[in-house]
């Protein structure tokens, strides 16, 4: 996959998606913000890929939102109507909001594997990912607070779902540094390893297991569980009842079922 500002590898059915600016931190401009839709829809409908992992290349995960594309937004004051500037001040904010969403919505389970600076923006990112993992050097910062700000690319609505809204109030208010350990106990990350190396190491272990699994039914663990978070139980479980209905009697339960039998390990079709 061709790209400016990323580097993808696939192999074993793992998608290894890196940001890779590292001579500024992994901050990212508009075109990298876009960017990074792109690969995410893509990775999505790519059949050779059943998980994806999210990690930064060089010394940082990722800063977030780059100088260069927080000038540009500040150059909008001189929009002399006060409509027709708040709309296109919404217009891109909207445009960033996208770009994470996709992380989200994307059909394959993606685990963010973090180490060091975890900033602003990539505070948004790490929210819209399935699982995060880190190095017990990696931290979190809300940093918008710090610059005047409000975060507004997904942190304040996905990090009160992930730990509890005191907790995330707190980090959002004083904009102060969580670290690895920290981000273990109150739930923010999965696990916390010792260094880049063995957290590396580690995702791709938990990678390497999920894309082991029915890829249908990891597809619709994710639909499952995330319409589970936005709605009651009663009604997650009228959609689950729905999904299993026409998802059920799948190839992949006559071959999970025909390997148990035969006592081996059950390989499933993209």
């Amino acid at each position: 996959m061709n790209s400016n500002h990323f580097k993808v590898e696939i192999e074993n059915k793992i998608a290894q998606v890196f940001f890779n600016r590292p001579e500024i931190a992994n901050a990212l401009q508009m075109e990298a913000w876009i960017e990074m839709q792109t690969v995410f829809e893509t990775l999505s409908k790519d059949d050779d890929v059943r998980v994806i992992i999210l990690a930064g290349e060089g010394k940082h995960f990722c800063a977030g939102i780059d100088l260069e594309l927080l000038m540009s937004i500040s150059r909008l004051k001189d929009i002399s109507c006060h409509g027709k500037r708040s709309e296109k001040v919404r217009e891109i904010i909207v445009t960033l909001q996208q770009t994470v969403t996709v992380i989200e919505e994307c059909s394959k389970p993606v685990l963010a594997a973090i180490h060091n600076g975890c900033i602003g923006g990539g505070v948004d990112i790490a929210t819209a990912c399935d699982m995060r993992y880190c190095s017990e050097e990696a931290y979190f910062t809300i940093k918008e607070i710090d610059l005047g700000m409000v975060a507004d690319l997904g942190t304040l609505q996905r990090l009160p779902k992930i730990i509890s809204p005191g907790m995330s109030a707190e980090m959002a208010y004083t904009g102060r540094k969580v670290f690895g350990p920290e981000a273990r106990n109150i739930g923010l990350v999965n696990h916390c390893y010792s260094s880049k190396k063995t957290l590396m190491e580690g995702v791709v272990q938990i990678a390497s297991t999920i894309a082991s699994k029915s890829p249908l039914s990891i597809r619709g663990t994710k639909d499952i569980l995330h319409y589970s978070r936005e709605h009651s139980v009663v009604d997650s479980l009228n959609y689950m009842s729905t999904w299993n209905a026409s998802m059920l009697l799948s190839e992949d339960l006559t071959e999970a079922f025909q390997a148990t039998v035969e006592k081996r390990q059950p390989k499933f079709d993209n």
